[in-house]
């Protein structure tokens, strides 16, 4: 939907791109106003709900996604916003987003995960540069 034709499409399409703006602003206003009553989405507890909508809903109205903060006007979701940044700072989420990424500082890269050691022993910037083979 959206994100595909504001940020990837090779053309760029009025329609499609003013008709999934519409969507997600109303989906943001949705949750803006559910989070206007509630700490979290699905009451005054952290859940799956959260879990599950944190990480495109999340950058987005943090400005992380498509360039489209400005675009979207994601400033005038302040529940939304508290919502994400409160999501962000959780120490489970921190490590998460570390997870096979591959952009960004080196000491938010963790290419592979099999322990929870990795974390703070095989972040990029802790691995030694690799040889060319």
């Amino acid at each position: 939907g959206f994100g595909h034709f504001y940020a990837y499409a090779p053309e760029k399409f009025e329609y499609p791109i003013n008709r999934f703006t519409m969507e997600v602003k109303r989906q943001m206003d949705v949750l803006d106003r559910e989070l206007a009553a509630h700490r979290y989405l699905g009451g005054d507890e952290y859940s799956i709900a959260d879990i599950a909508t944190w990480p495109w809903y999340g950058n987005l109205v943090l400005g992380e996604a498509y360039g489209a903060g400005e675009f979207l006007q994601v400033e005038s979701y302040m529940n939304l916003r508290r919502w994400a940044e409160e999501i962000l700072g959780r120490p489970a989420v921190q490590r998460g987003r570390k997870v096979n990424r591959t952009w960004g500082k080196p000491s938010d890269q963790l290419h592979e995960r099999h322990d929870a050691s990795d974390f703070e022993l095989k972040t990029q910037d802790k691995l030694a540069p690799e040889s060319a083979a």
